[in-house]
């Protein structure tokens, strides 16, 4: 049997997505939306299914009005390169490159600036914080980049993957005015 060989990765729409030049066919906010929605943080080492795309809604929510649609998505590049845990991505430095440029690629798809990033990366931590407590209770470890970050107060009720795309979906529509279309 011949073994089939590819330089892609196809998208939920049917998109291809090159990671080795990188470069993708056609930036589409369902492909973003669906593969944030079906992809549990933490590598799945979480009490339930917490995806995310859930994740993305936390930390749109916890900062300015201006920067909400950078903070939506500001992990959308893992929607094309998979969400690697913390200590991984220090291993694999040239990983961070090529999520940089996958980053860019979307930045300029939908005209968001990353460069006013530390409110986005402090809204980031609180929902890490919080995320931490709510959804890994037997990961009682200090994580020191978490020191004097206080979590939300309320309680994270994890959504199934479909509810996460249609809400962040929603979100998008509503901060960007492009609809869903996009």
């Amino acid at each position: 049997m011949a073994m089939i060989t590819t330089d892609y990765v196809s998208t939920y729409l049917g998109n291809r997505f090159y990671p080795l030049r990188p470069h993708i066919d056609k930036v589409a906010i369902e492909d973003i939306a669906h593969g944030l929605a079906y992809q549990c943080r933490f590598n799945g080492q979480t009490q339930v299914f917490y995806s995310v795309a859930q994740h993305s809604l936390i930390v749109a929510e916890l900062v300015p009005p201006h920067l909400r649609l950078a903070a939506l998505l500001h992990d959308a590049a893992e929607a094309y390169l998979g969400d690697m845990v913390k200590p991984l991505k220090v291993l694999l430095p040239e990983f961070a490159v090529l999520e940089d440029k996958v980053s860019a690629i979307i930045a300029a798809t939908y005209g968001l600036d990353f460069s006013d990033y530390a409110p986005i990366k402090q809204a980031d931590l609180i929902a890490l914080a919080t995320e931490k407590r709510d959804l890994m209770p037997h990961s009682a470890e200090r994580w020191a980049y978490l020191d004097g970050i206080a979590p939300l107060p309320g309680i994270i009720e994890a959504m199934g993957p479909a509810e996460a795309k249609q809400r962040f979906l929603h979100a998008f529509a509503r901060l960007s005015g492009l609809g869903l279309a996009a």
